[in-house]
């Protein structure tokens, strides 16, 4: 997605009627999953801070993607089989039934390494 949103809401608005639940349910589990985390924009979507940026969320044509750390990445890679990833990413895709546990569980995961790191 492109343009000029400048607030989650503003980006969730703007996307396409069809996805706009999925891109909220993404929003909730990360917020659930880190409720010390202030949400931003940046990048052209929606991130989530503690110490720092640890995560991010997008919307491409065929997926959402989740933007985190390297490390959390790699240390979840068995869990992360069926889904495309790369160092920082994983493509969720957007005619899939999403994988909010484990988004928790990744977001929790990178709030755990955040709070060590800083």
């Amino acid at each position: 997605m492109t343009g000029k949103q400048q607030s989650v809401d503003a980006y969730i608005s703007a996307a396409p009627k069809e996805v706009r639940k999925r891109l909220r349910d993404v929003r909730a589990a990360i917020r659930e999953a880190a409720p010390e985390a202030a949400e931003g924009f940046s990048y052209k979507m929606p991130f989530y801070s503690f110490k720092s940026r640890m995560a991010w969320f997008g919307l491409h044509a065929t997926y959402i993607g989740l933007y985190l750390r390297p490390p959390v990445i790699e240390e979840h890679k068995k869990e992360l089989t069926g889904y495309v990833t790369t160092k920082s990413a994983v493509h969720l895709p957007i005619d899939e039934e999403l994988p909010l546990s484990l988004v928790k569980k990744l977001v929790k995961a990178e709030m755990k390494w955040g709070k060590t790191k800083g």
